[in-house]
Order: structure tokens, then sequence, then C-alpha cells
């Protein structure tokens, strides 16, 4: 309908990453079925597409975006906020099509954008996991530093004053390997924390875009101590403020000679 009242109008298609069974379909101009599929935006999450809607997305979809697991959540967020409508997944992937759609500079200037967004059938224990997830800004790193008193205020000063959201840590031997993520303004922002670390000798794995570290291996760091490196272990349950800062300000507290052997925050 909208090809034939007003062809000038580009229709884009969205998937996800995982399940963008159309968009394969349509490179190899054939139909295409997917070995596997996510089902994160079970709505929208298929092996292999129907052949009429094949032939009509030949004839009328001018291009096709696929999205992540982290975009989709961002986008339920951005809905929910101008609009206090809470989206399913699936219903969602039109909005985040549309914010990667302007940034990636392919929209021109003075364009409308409309996003056609469908479905709210969202279960309410997947909110959590939408919470988690929608924080765009946040980079995810694993990374190896000295087992020695003082060694995680000396790394996070190289990220300082960017906020800290998750760090996950068991003393488990030299070198102590720990998961963290924190939050950058901007893409150069992140670029220039990621520099400085390099520039300190810190050996990293940048994270953010592996899904299977994000879902699980952040859960999994750590493990069972040595008894020889916690003979004298004390656990500490401790609040403070939620707000940048406040983990510096905690870790210069302590004493000099303290050697953390167990830490876990997550900030929400």
């Amino acid at each position: 309908f909208l090809k034939a009242v007003k062809p000038s109008i580009k229709v884009i298609g969205v998937e996800a990453h995982d399940s963008a069974a159309m968009t394969e379909s349509l490179k190899a101009q054939k139909v295409v079925e997917l070995p596997t599929v996510g089902l994160f935006a079970d709505g929208a999450a298929v092996a292999k597409v129907g052949d009429e809607t094949f032939r009509l997305c030949q004839m009328h979809v001018d291009d096709m975006i696929t999205v992540s697991t982290d975009e989709i959540c961002a986008a339920i967020k951005d809905s929910f906020k101008d609009t206090r409508v809470v989206l399913e997944p699936a219903g969602a992937l039109a909005t985040a099509g549309l914010k990667r759609y302007a940034l990636s500079g392919r929209a021109t200037e003075g364009r409308c954008l409309v996003a056609v967004s469908s479905g709210a059938n969202m279960d309410f224990d997947r909110l959590r996991f939408v919470s988690e997830r929608a924080d765009t800004s946040e980079t995810h790193i694993a990374v190896n530093i000295p087992e020695k008193a003082g060694a995680f205020i000396d790394f996070y000063r190289l990220i300082f004053p960017r906020n800290v959201t998750e760090f996950a840590y068991r003393i488990s031997g030299d070198p102590a390997s720990i998961f963290m993520s924190f939050q950058a303004k901007s893409e150069e922002d992140r670029a220039a924390a990621l520099e400085a670390l390099r520039g300190a000798g810190y050996d990293f794995l940048d994270l953010s875009q592996n899904e299977l570290a994000k879902t699980h291996g952040r859960s999994l760091i750590g493990g069972r101590a040595p008894p020889e490196l916690t003979s004298e272990e004390g656990l500490f349950s401790f609040e403070f403020p939620e707000k940048p800062g406040a983990l510096m300000r905690f870790l210069e507290q302590l004493p000099s000679d303290f050697n953390v052997s167990l830490f876990h925050y997550r900030g929400h």
C-alpha cells in the first residue's frame, strides 16, 4: 500500500542478529533456512520465512537492518520512557532498527523516520533481563591484574572518572582475573579508556559484543579459592551511594595492607 501511494517511501526491515532469516534470504535471493535461531525476540524468530512473505519483501523492502539483544532492550526502555508502553522484544525491533539506521548516517537530514512498533506481550519475568541489558553505554571487559594489595585501585584509576557498573573477582592466584563493566559518554570516550588500559600494559578482552559472556560468563568469574590464600579472610557487605566516584572513595578508604580476596558489585 505504501509503495503504491508513494513509491519514494523507503521500507526498512529489522531483524535480530541471531534470527535474521529474511536478511539472509534476501542476500541469497532465495529462501534460506537458518541452522539455529535466537529466541529473545521470539515473536519474530523463525528459521525459514514464508514463500509469499519473501516474494513481497523482494518487491517492496529497500533495505534490512539487524540489531543486537542489547539494542532491543534499549529500545524497550526508550519506548517506556517516552510513552509508558512496555513493548515485547519483537515489538521493539522497529524502534531499535530506527535508532541504528539514524546513527549509521544513512538517513538524510530532513527525512521523517517512522517505526511501526507492534506487540506488547511482555513476560513479566523477562523485565529483569531487559533492565540488565538496556544500558548500551556499558563496556564489558575481562582483564588480568597483579594479585597484590592496591592493584585494583591502580587499575581503576585508569577508568576513573567513568562510572563502574559491575565488578566481579575471586582470589585464585597470580594474576587475578576480573570481569568489569564501565559507562562511557561516547564511542570516543570508550576508545580512550581502552587505549589508556593498553598503554598501561593491561591485556584485556573486550566482551561488549559477546552474548555468551554477558549472559553466563559474568557469573562464572572466580570459583573456589585456595585455602592457603583465604586462611585469614573476612567477609563483609557494604552499601555506598549509587553515584560516580563512590567506588573510588570506597577503595581509597581501605587500609593499604588489605588484600581484597572477593568483590562482587553490580550497580542498578
